[in-house]
């Protein structure tokens, strides 16, 4: 089977899906987010790359099962995911076997393999960057037409989403962008959450830390409470009746 490239394991999360998960983080992301946290996933080759096969990740998260309970598990994220497809389509069909959750954190930029891949996943947390091409190119450096392809894969398996969005000041903010991105959810099916997430500057450091010249230099940082009264509205427009906790731990991390 393929090994696997992986940048990091989160051995409890508690933000990446539904109840206790074990969250690996896949090294390599094509896109180049004004606000990622983590460029050090950037890469696809990097030194310190921990080389995982299917297998080892299964007995790995057998050691966890007692903390899953029912509705704990895995979710593979990034980086972004996507670009690793054999390797994940090969472990999630193993973890779907074992028959333990499955949930992929992604921003559905990956290599366009993704029937095999969605067939072993219970769960897509869709990183919504944005809802206009032109929008989407300003935010990540490329367009977003791969999004939309992984997306329509998604919507004809009828995969559950939870959408995900981080609201910028200047870029991604304000009830005129918000009202769109709620027109575009309108538009999708089998989303059971939507996760307003409030820029933050906590990965900073890693940019001066890479020499890397950091887009937003002066953005000042979102309080999760401005967000709280559209995050509801959207819960319910877009997911009516699903179980929506829209209240949210603060985490460290804009989504990649």
């Amino acid at each position: 089977m393929t090994a696997g490239r992986i940048h990091s394991v989160e051995s409890m999360g508690l933000v990446d899906g539904p109840g206790i998960r074990t969250v690996f983080f896949l090294q390599g992301c094509a896109l180049r987010c004004c606000y990622c946290h983590n460029p050090d996933t950037w890469a696809v080759e990097r030194e310190q790359a921990q080389y995982i096969t299917p297998e080892q990740v299964l007995r790995r998260l057998e050691r966890f099962r007692p903390y899953y309970g029912e509705k704990g598990g895995v979710t593979f994220s990034g980086g972004e995911p996507l670009l690793q497809p054999d390797f994940l389509a090969q472990t999630l069909a193993l973890c779907r076997r074992a028959g333990i959750h499955t949930c992929l954190d992604t921003a559905g930029c990956g290599l366009g393999e993704y029937e095999a891949i969605l067939a072993s996943t219970d769960l897509v947390l869709l990183d919504v960057k944005h809802y206009t091409p032109k929008g989407w190119r300003q935010v990540t450096g490329r367009g977003p037409e791969e999004f939309q392809r992984f997306v329509a894969a998604a919507q004809d398996m009828a995969v559950p989403l939870w959408i995900r969005h981080v609201v910028v000041p200047g870029l991604t903010d304000g009830e005129e962008h918000l009202a769109g991105l709620e027109e575009y959810l309108r538009t999708l099916q089998h989303i059971q959450r939507v996760e307003l997430l409030p820029y933050h500057t906590l990965g900073v450091h890693k940019y001066a830390a890479l020499g890397i010249a950091y887009p937003l230099e002066g953005v000042p940082p979102i309080r999760g409470e401005e967000l709280a009264a559209w995050n509801r509205r959207l819960n319910e427009v877009c997911c009516p009746g699903a179980a929506q906790g829209t209240d949210r731990k603060e985490t460290d991390c804009n989504e990649h």
